[in-house]
């Protein structure tokens, strides 16, 4: 059985999946978490096939913890094969064909998965100055990893490599072009690896050609992003230079006036790193109501708390801004799609999301909402817009985009 090995390293953390990409199901996943730190948190889960050959997993996964220290990132690599020594796939008699590594700043030199070199590591440490909390933690799992796998392909998949299609009218900022030049001020955005996996899903569960389709994905998670796809390319998103444009999100603002950060500087004396701080750590449903999880948002709301509700409500708004544009953008669309913890699992959310749009002849069924589990349809039978749940698979993505590479 060939196997992929999937990593997504953080500054203090190691995600891992095994895939078996001829069935497309995972064989095993886990974290390891708190790297550096006094006591680290290693997880480890197995998944369980019905049946020998049987592609459909069930829900007998075997799951393992430990608590550990674990220094850094090479000591994380060899928990890892500890784990899977002791609790299986045996990696020596699965090993892997290839690695593939979730890096989330490609810039605009990756637009396609890549086999990893030592010009191509130099390159995404070079990156690091416009993801400086994200690419020295991806290049650490990166170097970690081909010391341990060093006979297989090591290949990088980048979080802004789908939207390299994008027009410089959608990308360019209107700003001195020198300065943007200079400095490699663009939109960029992110979560393209969701959004591509999510596009191609949701026009195969619909018999559609990809190529035909106008789609609009809302991946809304604790980050949160939408796009606009025509014909399986990436034409507008929401996230820009940095992944905290666009949406409101957990602990992130979204749009705001750049004037206002200046406002802060000059009136409140905040400093750029306290402004960082700010929008990316402090804001969002957090900063609005203090807590960052929609679930709470809603029992907030539900119980009458106006600091709740009216997070809620800019949420929502937001995100009918977002759909309107980007359906002027597309010229119309066929498919709207929600991924994500929040779009997989917020049913009221996708209803209110949608609500203003019945103009459009775009209908919400009740109860195909209330539904969980799985990809599915949640618009009625004369809905003039086909509205799906698609729960994403970014360490599937990344298997198969690993493999079309080498």
């Amino acid at each position: 059985m060939s196997v992929v090995l999937v990593i997504n390293s953080g500054s203090s953390s190691l995600k891992y999946s095994l895939i078996d990409p001829q069935r497309e199901v995972e064989l095993a996943a886990g974290l390891i978490e708190r790297i550096g730190q006094d006591s680290g948190i290693v997880g480890h889960t197995v998944r369980v096939v019905a049946e020998p050959g049987q592609p459909v997993l069930t829900m007998l996964d075997a799951k393992h913890s430990a608590e550990r220290p674990i220094a850094d990132h090479h000591e994380a690599f060899a928990v890892m094969l500890a784990q899977f020594a002791e609790h299986g796939p045996s990696l020596d008699e699965n090993p892997p064909v290839a690695v593939g590594h979730r890096v989330v700043h490609g810039g605009a030199r990756f637009f396609e998965p890549t086999l990893i070199t030592d010009l191509v590591e130099i390159n995404i440490d070079d990156l690091s100055v416009l993801a400086p909390l994200h690419n020295p933690a991806n290049l650490a799992g990166i170097r970690a990893a081909r010391a341990v796998f060093g006979d297989v392909p090591h290949v990088a998949v980048f979080d802004t490599a789908f939207h390299q299609t994008l027009e410089p009218s959608a990308y360019a900022y209107a700003i001195d072009a020198e300065v943007a030049r200079d400095h490699r001020i663009r939109r960029y955005g992110f979560h393209g690896t969701s959004h591509k996996y999510v596009s191609e899903a949701a026009a195969a569960f619909l018999g559609r050609d990809l190529g035909e389709l106008r789609q609009i994905v809302l991946h809304l998670g604790n980050g949160a992003s939408m796009t606009a796809v025509r014909g399986g390319r990436s034409v507008e998103t929401s996230m820009g230079f940095t992944p905290l444009e666009g949406l409101v999100m957990g602990t992130r603002s979204g749009d705001i006036d750049p004037a206002a950060l200046f406002h802060l500087s000059r009136r409140a004396g905040l400093t750029t790193d306290e402004l960082d701080t700010l929008l990316n750590k402090r804001s969002g449903l957090l900063g609005m109501a203090g807590h960052s999880d929609m679930r709470d948002i809603l029992a907030g709301r539900d119980a009458g708390e106006e600091s709740a509700t009216l997070a809620y409500d800019v949420y929502i708004h937001r995100l009918r801004a977002y759909v309107g544009a980007y359906i002027a953008q597309l010229g119309g669309v066929d498919v709207i799609s929600f991924t994500a913890g929040v779009g997989e699992n917020a049913v009221e959310v996708r209803a209110d999301a949608l609500a203003t749009l019945g103009f459009m002849g775009i209908r919400i069924d009740p109860e195909r909402n209330a539904q969980r589990g799985g990809i599915r349809r949640i618009s009625t039978d004369d809905s003039a817009v086909e509205v799906l749940v698609v729960p994403t698979d970014e360490e599937l993505e990344i298997a198969r985009q690993t493999l079309s590479a080498i």
